[in-house]
């Protein structure tokens, strides 16, 4: 399968800072494809340069539609929600969509039957001739996600779409994701909700100081940093996990989110059956219970290994 977009080599200087480094990956169609890294790793930058606002200074950006490949992505066929939203608050939800789908280049009447069509699916239909700013944050965003892709790109690059937003908004948008890749579209999603993204993903490409140091499908990126699972206890009320950090096959102990309960990761190698008999006969249990690793963890680690290779142990 070729790929949508191919970005080769890119590199981007600003001020005598590398903010992007000899970067490479390729966006397949129809996958979601997610851009993680800390604050400061390059991603927006390098979003910067997929849309055009900015041209790498080294390495090339290839989009193919059509059987042609262009430099650029074209406006009618790509999308971007902005991590800093750009709605026009004083006007009028219907029309600021209407305005939007134009730009994108539908008529007016195409443009004014999808705008009202989403608006009814979200529940917004009631408030289309009300001002944006008379809306709650989530539903902005909303209004502000259906601008994008009001004229259904074949491309949408979205960047942090779940940011400040009720769990019950980022379901939404989590469905939203799930039914554009359905519809055929592509996504580049760049977001810090790690068990968002995990569960939306096709494959992740992890940035760290402007250059890649993890990629691969979140199956893959588990087992390249651990492949071991977390071993989470229940434990009976005023009873401690720290009876656990003595064993020698533990290598970490941690307070779970709810009353009494520990996460335990074993030592490599570490055969789970004797530590759990070991462990029921030094605490009272309620319950035991597995869970792989999750993206966050892969996420913590592997920046902290690159920070120290390049002698920032300050991270």
């Amino acid at each position: 399968m070729l790929p949508l977009v191919r970005v080769d080599r890119i590199a981007k200087t600003f001020a005598g800072r590398r903010a992007v480094d000899d970067l490479s990956f390729q966006v397949l169609p129809g996958e979601v494809f997610s851009l993680l890294g800390p604050n400061g790793a390059g991603k927006s930058t390098t979003v910067r340069m997929l849309i055009g606002v900015i041209r790498p200074d080294e390495g090339e950006i290839a989009v193919s539609l059509d059987g042609k490949v262009s430099g650029v992505l074209p406006a009618a066929r790509s999308a971007y929600l902005p991590e800093d939203r750009g709605l026009y608050r004083e006007i009028p939800v219907l029309r600021t969509l209407v305005y939007f789908g134009r730009l994108r280049g539908l008529e007016k009447d195409e443009a004014t039957r999808r705008a009202l069509a989403w608006l009814e699916r979200v529940d917004l239909l009631d408030r289309k001739d009300e001002r944006v700013d008379a809306l709650s944050k989530g539903n902005q965003q909303r209004v502000q996600l259906i601008a994008a892709i009001i004229h259904r790109p074949l491309l949408a690059i979205l960047d942090e779409p779940f940011a400040g937003l009720d769990p019950l908004s980022q379901e939404f948008f989590l469905d939203l994701v799930r039914e554009l890749r359905r519809d055929g579209t592509t996504i580049v999603l760049c977001a810090h909700q790690m068990d968002l993204v995990e569960r939306v993903a096709d494959r992740v490409l992890l940035m760290n100081r402007g250059r890649e140091i993890l990629s691969g499908s979140v199956p893959e990126l588990h087992a390249t940093i651990d492949a071991r699972p977390h071993i989470r206890f229940n434990l009976d009320e005023g009873a401690s996990g720290s009876a656990f950090t003595d064993d020698p096959d533990v290598d970490s102990v941690s307070a779970g989110e709810g009353a009494g309960e520990v996460s335990v990761r074993l030592r490599p190698g570490s055969a789970v059956s004797g530590f759990l008999a070991r462990a029921v006969g030094r605490v009272p249990v309620r319950s035991i219970s597995t869970e792989p690793p999750r993206l966050h963890d892969v996420f913590v680690r592997a920046v902290r290994e690159d920070d120290a290779r390049r002698g920032d142990f300050a991270s």
